[in-house]
């Protein structure tokens, strides 16, 4: 435990993070969260800095970083301008909602690289630090498409399902330098990215009457989760996939 009582748990204070597609929904959410709780964030958006400056500058103490992560090197890149950190949470993804048949080999390369590929990146990037420091936190954030795919949605939910077996993977081999490596999988969040389609009043009831709970997830809903994972008190799990859907995986 990081301190002598409740007031002192999830105390992030001196810890560095980075948090991929932070501009907004999930990503916001959670580099808020961390920030509140001491750690300072880096703020992370695709390709426009002017976005990327206008998030950070609501989460206090956080600064903003760019790269195309669908781009070969952006991952190096993104490396250089932050340096090491203690706590890395991927978030960053791309979905293509498409039939799978329809789906071009470019949108399959896409979502790929993005979604799978720069995951391993900046593990292989941002791991060797933590494990010399004997203290690090690496969540990758999956989707409940890993237990139920979308039937529009193939692609992107075979790089969540292939994303986890990585996490599980690489979290036993990191696991004796003090590196906890996991996965949190969300489910329907009222998210911008999910605003269009939840918007149809008779999609969002079908979506809805399949989830247990009866409604959509906030994305403050998956920070705490996240929280949890990245701290001391989160130090013995490691490996696991959290699900933060509602039950809609069940």
């Amino acid at each position: 435990m990081t301190g002598n009582g409740v007031d002192n748990m999830f105390d992030l204070t001196g810890k560095t993070a980075l948090v991929t597609g932070s501009t907004q929904g999930i990503g916001y959410a959670v580099a808020s969260c961390l920030a509140e709780r001491g750690a300072a964030v880096f703020v992370h958006g695709s390709k426009s800095m002017e976005k990327c400056e206008k998030a950070a500058a609501g989460i206090p103490g956080s600064r903003p970083v760019t790269a195309d992560l669908s781009e070969s090197g952006s991952c190096s890149e993104l490396y250089r301008k932050t340096g090491d950190v203690d706590i890395l949470v991927l978030n960053a993804s791309v979905q293509i909602r498409k039939p799978w048949n329809q789906i071009t080999p470019e949108e399959f390369h896409l979502q790929v690289h993005v979604n799978l590929l720069s995951t391993l990146e900046l593990m292989q990037l941002y791991g060797p630090y933590m494990a010399k420091k004997g203290w690090g936190r690496i969540v990758a954030v999956g989707s409940v498409q890993q237990y139920k795919p979308h039937p529009e949605m193939g692609i992107y939910a075979a790089t969540k399902d292939a994303q986890y077996n990585l996490v599980r993977n690489v979290a036993k081999q990191m696991a004796p330098f003090g590196v906890t490596v996991n996965n949190m999988s969300p489910g329907v969040i009222a998210t911008p990215r999910n605003e269009a389609a939840l918007s149809d009043p008779e999609y969002s009831k079908k979506v809805m009457d399949g989830i247990p709970c009866g409604y959509a997830g906030r994305a403050c809903d998956c920070s705490g989760g996240v929280l949890l994972l990245c701290s001391e008190e989160g130090r013995y799990i490691t490996g696991t996939d959290l699900v933060i859907d509602g039950g809609m995986h069940l």
